[in-house]
């Protein structure tokens, strides 16, 4: 190939690279929600693990591994494109966030609804370290504060169920 070919291969190459990024950093689109993204990807979060909420605990421990480090690459990427530190459609770490909140889930309404809402809680306060994690560069600072998020959230829905269920108000 000449020259030519090979710097238009290249840009189409980096395209489809940057759409294929864009559509993961942003849930599907979902990122772009005129109003609160941030909730309604962590609504597509929770959608997109229903699925998986019936399956042995390995699957979706290791959907949350595959995906928080594809959220990684992806965030990273859009993030360059864009010129903007954490844009706000960026979801992808929403998603993996809330994903990490319904680990090891009771298959049950209410627990999956408190879930989302602590998730939300903690997402928006961001406790400690969570804060402290968003100071990483890239994909990693966008991904890592969710993360502590979702642990925040799973532990405290964990908390509360295994409280109720030892005062006799499980259900």
């Amino acid at each position: 190939m000449w020259q030519g070919e090979e710097y238009r291969d290249r840009l189409i190459y980096q395209r489809i690279l940057d759409r294929g990024a864009t559509l993961v950093a942003t849930g599907g689109f979902a990122g772009y929600a005129a109003v609160i993204p941030g909730t309604v990807g962590s609504l597509v979060g929770l959608l997109l693990y229903l699925p998986l909420a019936a399956l042995p605990a390995v699957v979706p421990s290791s959907a949350i591994v595959i995906l928080f480090f594809l959220g990684v690459l992806a965030s990273s990427r859009v993030e360059k494109i864009w010129g903007i530190k954490d844009p706000k459609p960026v979801v992808i770490d929403e998603i993996v966030g809330m994903w990490i909140s319904l680990l090891f889930a009771q298959q049950n309404v209410t627990y999956f609804l408190g879930a989302f809402v602590l998730f939300r809680v903690f997402d928006v306060f961001k406790p400690f370290p969570a804060r402290r994690a968003e100071l990483l560069k890239g994909g990693w600072g966008i991904m890592f504060d969710d993360v502590v998020a979702g642990l925040y959230a799973n532990a405290a829905i964990h908390g509360i169920w295994s409280v109720r269920h030892f005062l006799g108000q499980s259900q």
